[in-house]
């Protein structure tokens, strides 16, 4: 009634289509999360355990064209080590073949040239034992922003490619030093996007998601 009466209100037709959306989410969501209808040897491709079965479903998502998928590792940031960083053992082992199952499964179902599989985290670790900073730790690390290491695949992004690296003791990248916003930027690219010209209004003036800076690293561009 409202919609026939009055002029358009983008901030109603916005809220009608959330709900159209989320509508159309709750009918075709059980089909897709339903794992039980892949193949016994795409199971155990992944392997076993929640983030086996969370990289499967993004796989799935992909396939039926969601265009944004996160997959996050466990509860509780067990990979936040400032206590135990041996426990980075089994986190890696949780990880490793159904990351790898990604890119293969990705590449199998055609997907993989189109999908830009990016696997990181807000920061690495410190190669020094931390003793002070958090109560227990004995054989933790703390928090590194300054060196650690990201990988993309698919989606542009060119293959067998080790770009940077840090110093001797792991700390600081020295050579090739890539800022967060290189890689949003860099990532923006893949997806036919213009970082600089991405902005939106706020307090004032034009932001983007780059800031002011950023470059696109076409050397790790197929």
């Amino acid at each position: 009634m409202q919609r026939g009466s009055e002029p358009a209100d983008p901030q109603l037709e916005g809220a009608i289509s959330s709900m159209e959306t989320a509508y159309r989410m709750q009918t075709e969501a059980p089909d897709v999360f339903d794992i039980r209808k892949e193949s016994q040897a795409t199971l155990e491709l992944y392997g076993p355990g929640s983030t086996a079965r969370g990289c499967l479903m993004a796989v799935r998502l992909v396939e039926r064209g969601v265009r944004m998928v996160q997959v996050y590792y466990a509860k509780g940031d067990p990979w936040d080590a400032h206590s135990d960083i041996q426990q980075h053992r089994k986190n890696a082992k949780d990880s490793d073949q159904p990351f790898a199952a990604v890119i293969k499964d990705l590449k199998s179902r055609g997907l993989l040239k189109d999908t830009l599989v990016v696997c990181g985290s807000e920061f690495g670790r410190t190669p020094v034992v931390e003793v002070g900073g958090m109560a227990g730790a004995q054989s933790g690390r703390d928090h590194n922003p300054f060196g650690f290491s990201m990988w993309l695949a698919g989606g542009g992004a060119k293959g067998g490619l080790t770009y940077g690296a840090t110093d001797d003791f792991g700390f600081k990248a020295i050579e090739k030093p890539v800022h967060v916003h290189d890689l949003h930027a860099t990532i923006l690219y893949l997806m036919g996007i213009d970082h600089t010209k991405l902005t939106y209004q706020y307090s004032g003036r034009d932001f983007r998601l780059t800031d002011v800076s950023g470059n696109v690293l076409h050397d790790i561009i197929a």
